[in-house]
């Protein structure tokens, strides 16, 4: 044998002899554990809806068998700079509330001119929870707590199913669709912004599962992710909203293709 055969034979024994000392030097440590991932931090709870701005006292008048009439009242209160409601009565009639007072006697004294100048034939005040004469002399009293708030929200949009969209008078435009859910929320106290799209940012996002009655569903009806429709939840997946256009206030359901493909997501305020 040559020595350089020798050396080979040398350095092969010496690997031979290092890996198996590595390899008792690991069975003796045992099976290493793998490293584990971090924990997940639980999800923070969710935000409270920001607050919205609570209506004053306001002013309710008039009695009109016809909604048009009603309509036209409330456009000609809007034209002198009062934000004016039209919504159904128990009796069947239509009435009317306006105006956001901080106090009674403002809006007392406002009512006396505009009763001054013929503009209206009587009005009562009502107070910021509601409280006014209603049909037969029934008294409503806005509710206080979360749930009967809610149920007051889908009871007041009902009161709108089958009113027309158009009603005709000094403009061409009646309810459109945030309209309809402003109007339904402040005749029970609660200020939205104007437009759907205000609407939508202004809400606490809620997934649909754990939506309630009061809260508002949004669609993107033009196309895209931009807001352009809104309507009032009544739950089970069913809303109350102004469609379009020449169509009656209506119920419909997000179970539909078309609302499905449109959805967008629903917004909590309370």
């Amino acid at each position: 044998m040559t020595a350089s055969m020798g050396r080979v034979k040398e350095r092969n024994g010496s690997r031979l002899i290092l890996a198996a000392v590595l390899l008792l030097s690991a069975c003796a440590r045992g099976p290493q554990s793998q490293p584990q991932p971090p924990s997940r931090r639980p999800s923070p709870p969710k935000a409270p809806a920001r607050p919205l701005a609570r209506v004053g006292y306001t002013l309710q008048a008039g009695a009109f068998a016809k909604v048009e009439n009603a309509a036209r009242f409330a456009q000609a209160l809007q034209a002198r700079g009062l934000e004016a409601d039209y919504y159904g009565s128990d009796d069947g009639l239509y009435r009317v509330r306006f105006g956001d007072f901080p106090t009674r006697d403002k809006a007392r004294v406002k009512g006396e001119a505009l009763k001054a100048a013929g503009i209206i034939d009587a009005f009562w005040v009502v107070a910021p929870d509601g409280s006014a004469p209603g049909a037969g002399g029934r008294a409503y009293v806005h509710p206080a707590e979360e749930g009967g708030l809610r149920a007051s929200l889908a009871d007041t949009a009902k009161g709108y199913l089958g009113v027309p969209y158009l009603f005709g008078g000094t403009t061409d435009r009646g309810f459109d669709c945030s309209g309809l859910t402003g109007a339904v929320y402040r005749l029970n106290g609660l200020r939205l912004p104007r437009s759907s799209q205000a609407q939508f940012d202004a809400g606490r996002p809620v997934d649909l599962e754990e939506a309630r009655a009061g809260d508002l569903v949004f669609f993107a009806t033009a196309g895209g992710d931009r807001v352009s429709h809104v309507g009032l939840y009544l739950g089970r997946g069913a809303f109350i909203h102004a469609p379009r256009s020449g169509q009656s206030i209506r119920r419909d359901d997000l179970s539909e293709r078309y609302y499905q493909r449109a959805f967008l997501g629903a917004r909590t305020y309370l």
